[in-house]
């Protein structure tokens, strides 16, 4: 990828998880919102949605450092089980690991009621759901089928090991911080995943055109 591009995937990236945690806030953090807008002090508002910006972009950074490591990680998998077949197998299993030490060591010890019960279930089930249909619109675009576990493996695993961040710094009041840092970490991992083949073949043409444009020069000193 050339650096115009990687410039661009990059910005957009990070540009996708600050708008989006930003805007979320205010459904899902909407307390802190509130004695701020009910005092008229919108100056704090404002304040408040930049740092919740500030945060999206945060965990947008973090993704994309997790999928730059996912694809060298990738390509060892392959190496060292030689086939795709069996890296898929144990890709599978992993995701197994995960969603089991997810389930028993972070949510069962802090979920003591039926709400918290059902909040970390509809975590669960956006982690998982969101993953699947990544996958699947990963395995339509390439026309691969064997790309689905690598896709499913990116975005339950590396997602969930960038959302330790959260899940590890809780306290009685973050549960919902828990919540708000899942959805640009989910958007930008799927942002990344299906749109870095589009900016691989844009650096290629970018590549070809300069390519065309170095030899159009050359001849034309050769024909002075």
């Amino acid at each position: 990828m050339t650096i115009r591009n990687f410039m661009k995937f990059a910005f957009w990236g990070i540009l996708l998880g600050g708008t989006l945690t930003a805007v979320a806030s205010f459904f899902i953090r909407y307390d802190v919102y509130a004695p701020f807008i009910e005092a008229g002090e919108y100056g704090e508002v404002i304040a408040t949605f930049v740092w919740m910006f500030l945060l999206g972009v945060t965990m947008a950074v973090i993704a994309q450092a997790g999928y730059f490591a996912y694809l060298t990680i990738h390509q060892i998998g392959v190496g060292v089980f030689k086939t795709l077949t069996l890296w898929n197998w144990v890709q599978l299993l992993l995701i197994v690991v995960v969603l089991v030490d997810l389930v028993i060591f972070r949510f069962m010890p802090d979920a003591n009621t039926w709400q918290q019960h059902a909040f970390y279930i509809v975590l669960l089930v956006v982690l998982i759901s969101s993953a699947i249909v990544t996958a699947m619109q990963k395995v339509k675009m390439t026309g691969k089928k064997h790309v689905f576990i690598s896709a499913l493996f990116f975005m339950i695993v590396v997602t969930s090991l960038e959302w330790l961040i959260a899940l590890m710094g809780r306290a009685s009041t973050s549960d919902s911080y828990v919540a708000l840092l899942l959805f640009p970490l989910v958007a930008v991992n799927a942002y990344q995943l299906l749109m870095l083949p589009k900016y691989n073949a844009q650096s290629e043409q970018d590549r070809k055109r300069l390519q065309e444009r170095k030899q159009l020069r050359a001849q034309q000193k050769i024909e002075a």
